[in-house]
């Protein structure tokens, strides 16, 4: 895990130039408001961040593709030779993301596969199928089956809980802090959405929830939180 001798000064003034003072004041105001205690708890916020980034890599492919997998196979039971986001079920936001999918497949001058096309469909597309103008279509007839490990699901659990985790996401992205409670609707902290993300997993499929409980990294950066 990164971290700063305490000797080391230099480093400190450049951690704290490349930071930015108000960035940096945040972490300070979550600590006892020193520049030492700030900064520590930048660097295991930069570290837990690309822990929990790795896992939701896994769940993010895992979702997509189950999804896709459900998706492809209720299209074509329906009769359609088109690939299923062609379906006239999907909102127009959804079909214009769909549309920028396929074109980013066009300009990397590949030709357009299922499969390149879903790649490039972002983690709020899949958490938005979930949505509640899709009960009684995609959730009732399709996604639900994308979860069989859980026989009762609860549209409204699986969308809340993506959704937290969708800004979870975007946080980490946009480079944000994620150590302090509050984060996303539901206003859950970190351990909470770590749980989150565990229980999609397990939903999708128990073996690998077990694999990754094995490889997470989170469990023990969040029992050495400064």
């Amino acid at each position: 895990m990164m971290a700063i001798a305490p000797e080391h000064r230099a480093t400190s003034d450049a951690l704290r130039k490349a930071i930015g003072l108000d960035r940096l004041a945040g972490y300070r105001d979550a600590t006892d408001g020193s520049d030492k205690a700030a900064l520590d708890l930048y660097l295991w916020n930069a570290n837990i961040s690309a822990a929990v980034f790795e896992d939701l890599a896994i769940l993010e492919v895992a979702l997509r593709n189950a999804c896709h997998e459900r998706l492809r196979s209720w299209h074509a039971y329906l009769g359609h030779e088109t690939p299923w986001y062609h379906s006239t079920v999907l909102t127009p936001a959804h079909m214009q993301d769909i549309a920028r999918a396929r074109l980013r497949v066009a300009q990397g001058k590949r030709g357009e596969t299922e499969g390149r096309v879903v790649a490039e469909l972002m983690f709020g597309f899949w958490r938005l199928l979930h949505s509640k103008v899709y009960e009684p279509t995609l959730w009732q007839h399709v996604l639900r089956f994308a979860y069989p490990n859980s026989t009762k699901l609860d549209r409204r659990d699986v969308y809340t809980r993506l959704d937290d985790l969708n800004t979870l996401r975007n946080r980490i992205a946009h480079h944000e802090p994620i150590h302090s409670t509050a984060i996303g609707r539901t206003h859950k902290d970190l351990a909470a959405l770590q749980g989150d993300l565990n229980h999609v997993v397990r939903w999708l499929d128990p073996h690998l929830h077990d694999w990754l409980a094995t490889q997470s990294r989170v469990p023990g950066l969040l029992s050495g939180k400064p």
